[in-house]
């Protein structure tokens, strides 16, 4: 494939947007698409391409190329894929000799070149996960898959499966994680079919979340931090609709998306509420169950978020452990006594995990059930933590 200009500036463009202006990768991508409709599948695809993968691979591309100019790393990227950097680019590239020369010095390189982190990330990983953090952030760097929930409420697994065949969409099953689906490495979903309902993209291992709380048809079910509720719709339909399920989170917007995505996945149940000062109050002692998907770092999701690497800062994280503890504390009063709690990050660190449920523990109102830590290295999936806690009698 040639490297066309507008294509070239397009990519470079959103690689700036981050470095530069601190953006959001996944939302510039979007509103480049939007603002660019001429363009193409393959236009598309080469664009979000270089700009994934040249965040993913930032101090790796700097050190290749020797340059810490985003036009630079660009043009590295493209002769890792291949294709050959146009004479009227920025920055003319090394030689394919010099490239692969230094292509071989990386396994002498330390793993911030070689996994392309931040210093002060790789450091807090070694000392939360020890040795198993060169894994899973070696793992965290593969591409993602497109992973589907197959929605229960609208058809069956072999049926889904059959229809999406028929629109040209093969897919493969995921082993232990019931009605989840999986496409080819590298394929997308078409927009016509994520509107449909009978299906919802959602990872795999997010999918295993849910069903660590046991909801049951007729229950009162609370999502506690709910977003644009794409675990709210799996509780919907492992409760065919029977019961209460509210959804809670404190943006607005988020919860209007999931009444749009509630309408086309046939769950009726749901209702939402915007959190204020006094909703919790008005839910208390409610819950037959709780789900509390709490606000993150999102480590787990650097295959799909390779910008957040570089967005995350010490203090953020300092930040986002007391919001752990605080709704913690606070929203786990809407739950009967005997109720269930299902606690669940998408973050590999102990200190929002496991370490963030000490105090809940502490104060004996709560007994540990069960645990689960979703490795990127272990299951391919994104990573993920959840606990089950019940609060005593």
């Amino acid at each position: 494939m040639k490297v066309h200009r507008i294509l070239a500036e397009g990519a470079l463009g959103l690689v700036r947007a981050v470095f530069r202006d601190k953006l959001v990768l996944d939302r510039e991508v979007s509103a480049s698409f939007e603002a660019n409709p001429k363009w193409g599948r393959r236009d598309r695809s080469f664009v979000a391409e270089t700009a994934y993968e040249v965040v993913r691979w930032r101090n790796t591309l700097e050190f290749l190329s020797g340059q810490s100019d985003a036009a630079a790393w660009c043009a590295v990227q493209w002769m890792r894929m291949g294709l050959e950097v146009p004479d009227w680019w920025a920055w003319q590239p090394v030689t394919d000799e010099e490239l692969a020369k230094r292509q071989n010095q990386l396994t002498g390189q330390p793993r911030t070149i070689r996994e392309s982190v931040p210093e002060w990330l790789d450091q807090l990983g070694e000392a939360e996960l020890g040795a198993r953090w060169s894994d899973e952030l070696s793992a965290l760097n593969q591409r993602a898959r497109v992973f589907l929930r197959v929605n229960l409420l609208a058809c069956d697994l072999p049926s889904c499966r059959e229809w999406l065949a028929a629109q040209g969409v093969e897919t493969e099953l995921v082993p232990g994680v019931k009605s989840a689906l999986v496409l080819a490495e590298g394929k997308t979903l078409p927009k016509p079919l994520r509107l449909d309902g009978r299906v919802e993209i959602q990872d795999a291992g997010s999918q295993l979340i849910a069903p660590m709380l046991g909801a049951q048809p007729g229950e009162t079910v609370i999502d506690a931090c709910a977003g644009a509720g794409g675990k709210t719709l799996q509780l919907a339909a492992m409760m065919w609709n029977q019961g209460k399920l509210y959804a809670l989170d404190v943006d607005a917007g988020k919860l209007a998306e999931l009444k749009r995505r509630a309408r086309r996945a046939r769950a009726t149940m749901i209702s939402t509420a915007a959190i204020r000062e006094d909703t919790i109050d008005g839910f208390a002692g409610m819950a037959d169950r709780l789900l509390l998907d709490a606000p993150c770092s999102g480590l787990g999701t650097l295959k799909r978020q390779p910008d957040l690497k570089w967005r995350l800062k010490p203090a953020e994280l300092d930040r986002i452990r007391a919001v752990q503890r605080d709704l913690l504390e606070r929203h786990t009063r809407m739950l009967k006594p005997g109720g269930t709690l299902v606690y669940a990050t998408c973050s590999l660190l102990p200190s929002e995990n496991r370490r963030a449920l000490d105090g809940l523990l502490e104060s004996g109102r709560f007994t540990l059930e069960t645990e689960q830590t979703i490795s990127p290295a272990g299951h391919g999936f994104d990573g993920f933590y959840a606990a089950r806690l019940r609060r005593m009698e």
